[in-house]
C-alpha cells in the first residue's frame, strides 16, 4: 500500500470514528499533497509525500515556538496535536550512530576533502536520509566531517 492511499485511508477511518482533529489534519495533508499534484501536473510517489510531510512538520514545530512565545499555549497544543498524527507517517528515525555511518560513507563516496564539497555530501546524505533524520543535525555532521584535516 503506498502511503497516499494509507493516509487516504486513515482520513475514512477519522470520518467513520468522528475524530475531527485527525482529520482535520489528514484532510491538511491529503490538500497539500493534491496541491502538489496539481501544481507540478505529476503524480507524488511515496518520496515525494514523505517531503510534503517533512514541509508540513516543519510547518508545525516553528508555529509552536512562535506560539509559545506569544503566549498563546491553545494554539501551540492545537500545533502539537497536528504534529503527532503528521509523525505517525513519517519512517522510523535513525538513530545518531547511523546517520554518522552513512556521513562518513557519503564523504568517501564523493571523494570530498573540505568545506567547499559540502554541497554534493549533502545531495547524496538527503537521499539516503531522506525522512529519516533531521536535516540540519545532519548537516552539522557533514560540515564537521569535512573540517576534519
Amino acid at each position: 500500500m503506498s502511503l497516499k492511499e494509507r493516509i487516504t485511508d486513515d482520513m475514512k477511518a477519522a470520518m467513520r470514528a468522528r475524530d475531527s482533529e485527525r482529520l482535520g489534519t489528514v484532510r491538511l495533508l491529503t490538500a497539500a499533497i493534491k496541491q502538489k499534484e496539481v501544481d507540478e501536473r505529476i503524480e507524488l510517489d511515496d518520496a515525494q509525500v514523505l517531503a510534503v510531510i517533512e514541509k508540513m512538520i516543519k510547518q508545525r514545530k516553528d508555529s509552536i515556538t512562535q506560539f509559545e512565545a506569544g503566549g498563546r499555549q491553545d494554539l501551540a497544543d492545537k500545533e502539537r496535536a497536528e504534529l503527532t498524527v503528521l509523525a505517525a507517517y513519517m519512517p522510523a528515525a535513525l538513530s545518531d550512530a547511523e546517520v554518522q555511518s552513512a556521513v562518513t560513507a557519503a564523504v568517501a563516496a564523493t571523494g570530498a576533502t573540505g568545506p567547499q564539497d559540502m554541497g554534493r555530501v549533502m545531495a547524496v546524505v538527503k537521499q539516503q536520509l531522506a525522512g529519516r533524520a533531521d536535516m540540519t543535525a545532519v548537516s552539522a555532521m557533514v560540515k564537521a566531517a569535512l573540517a576534519k584535516p
